[in-house]
């Protein structure tokens, strides 16, 4: 028995030993498990809890009608002021008693002026620099195209500007008026914007003046734009008819447009005219769009191609002829010749870049100034296969379509061929158009003039004669311009997928062809030293 106890008491520490650690790392276990339940659970669970209370609670008082509507719109407000543009504080003009006694002056000095040769209408409109403070005391210089100094003075006062100086000069005409200098046209962009907002303001019953005074406002940027709105503001205060105001700015304005403002007054369907010529200018800046993406891939094309080429004939090519040199290699057939084609360039590259320069600049001066030259060179482009469909598809598109609204607006057939011919830039139907002005005076059919013509195609001839005998030309003209305008786009569309192919067809080609030629020669040097 005691021989037992003695065993059992020398087992008990070295199971002691064994429970102790089991028990500690039973512990950690445990409480790691609670820890991480209570971050990854219970945490969450209170934050549910506590949104789910909160929720709840608004959402009683909502039903209640409890809901602290002055708290929520001071919130409201809260953001409304945080997401409000910054804005500027007016600034306050002071100026000198130097200055203000000197304004006083030419200010008394016009009065003056006024009343005696100020107040004299000339027979043709003058610019006239004007000097002005606004109501925020601010000065401003500008021009205005007008009759006298006194109707330009009773428009700036009525504009609510404090006026000084009224003058004219014939530099001063000379600069902005008659040298067109700083005479520009609006974009056909920003023509449809105008016109549409121009049509939209008219039809919400604001005046033609006020509606052209917002579309001052609305469209800043450009000084010639804002002063050619300013004049046709004034010329209508005048009591002038809005085509003579347009008529009067130059070239601002296309002569196609101003016509048909001439014509809408008459018949009174000016709305519908501006919404008519901004449906008419969208769709021609669109074949024009498609004119511009037709030749500026090939353009790209070109372009790379003679930078790849120049670049390996100036840089690679006297690479590997220096090395055939130091070697002593025979150069001869194709070889040769594109060593003598590098070294030409090499030697006169400065010749070349004058010549190709010049020459362009000799046919681009030629081509604007001389008809004849013009003429050829657009004959000469509508014989090139695909190229004249894509020339006579967009001319018989623009002409069709011009004259169907020129038709549709009651503008004479006389008058009408007459601003066909300054719109289109192609010499040959201008020809055409001149011929038709002919007999029509003469008593012919304008159909005449496009029978048995190279460059009007049988289908829009006979259509031509199909609106003639039916009385309804401009409907077969919109139909025409439709057609050839389908035309147009589907051959640009597939003019532009096979000049890919063939363009880099074609550098594949050259590029191969020179390096060819080039390595040649290296297979002669290899069995030299071989």
């Amino acid at each position: 028995m005691d021989q037992s106890m003695g065993q059992e008491l020398q087992k008990k520490p070295a199971f002691q030993m064994f429970t102790l650690p089991f028990i500690i790392f039973y512990n950690i276990i445990v409480y790691a498990l609670v820890g991480a339940k209570a971050v990854f659970f219970d945490f969450w669970v209170g934050l549910f809890n506590i949104a789910s209370y909160q929720a709840d609670k608004v959402y009683r008082k909502t039903q209640s009608g409890e809901s602290d509507l002055a708290s929520e719109f001071e919130a409201e407000n809260l953001l409304y002021e945080k997401t409000k543009r910054k804005v500027k504080k007016e600034k306050v003009y002071k100026y000198s008693a130097k200055t203000l006694k000197k304004l006083e002056e030419e200010k008394k000095a016009l009065q003056i002026d006024l009343q005696n040769a100020g107040a004299t209408r000339s027979k043709v409109p003058h610019v006239y620099y004007f000097k002005v403070k606004d109501t925020n005391g601010k000065i401003i210089t500008g021009t205005m195209t007008g009759v006298s100094k006194l109707d330009i003075n009773a428009y700036l006062l009525n504009e609510g500007y404090e006026v000084y100086v009224i003058k004219n000069t014939p530099f001063i005409d000379f600069v902005y008026k008659d040298s067109g200098f700083f005479g520009k046209t609006m974009s056909t962009k920003d023509l449809i914007f105008w016109l549409t907002q121009l049509s939209t303001y008219i039809k919400a019953g604001i005046t033609l003046s006020e509606s052209i005074k917002i579309l001052n406002t609305q469209m800043k940027g450009s000084k010639a734009r804002s002063r050619a709105f300013q004049a046709i503001s004034y010329e209508l205060v005048l009591g002038e008819s809005f085509s003579r105001a347009m008529e009067k700015q130059g070239n601002m304005f296309p002569g196609l447009l101003i016509n048909m403002i001439k014509a809408a007054e008459a018949s009174g369907t000016l709305t519908e005219t501006l919404d008519d010529m901004a449906d008419y200018y969208t769709e021609i800046d669109a074949t024009r769009r498609q004119m511009i993406s037709a030749m500026t891939y090939p353009t790209i094309i070109t372009v790379f191609a003679f930078g790849v080429i120049i670049f390996i004939l100036t840089f690679v090519v006297p690479k590997f002829t220096e090395i055939y040199a130091q070697n002593g290699t025979e150069i001869a057939g194709l070889t040769a010749m594109i060593v003598r084609v590098s070294d030409f360039l090499m030697n006169n590259y400065m010749v070349l870049i004058s010549l190709i320069v010049g020459t362009i600049m000799v046919i681009g001066i030629l081509y604007k100034r001389v008809k004849a030259f013009k003429a050829a060179m657009q004959v000469f482009l509508m014989h090139i296969p695909i190229v004249k469909d894509v020339i006579i598809y967009n001319e018989m598109t623009i002409f069709a379509k011009t004259f169907a609204s020129l038709l549709r607006n009651n503008v004479f057939i006389t008058e009408s061929m007459d601003i066909l011919t300054r719109i289109t830039n192609n010499e040959v139907y201008k020809a055409i158009l001149y011929r038709t002005i002919h007999n029509v005076v003469k008593g012919d059919k304008i159909s005449e003039a496009f029978k048995d013509h190279w460059a009007v195609p049988d289908v829009a001839y006979y259509m031509i004669v199909t609106g003639e005998s039916t009385g309804d030309l401009a409907t077969m003209m919109q139909k025409v311009s439709e057609y050839y305008q389908t035309l147009h786009r589907n051959i640009v569309n597939n003019l532009k997928s096979f000049i890919e192919p063939v363009m880099i067809s074609m550098l594949a080609i050259i590029v191969g062809i020179i390096l060819i030629a080039v390595i040649v020669p290296m297979f002669d040097m290899y069995n030299q030293i071989k």
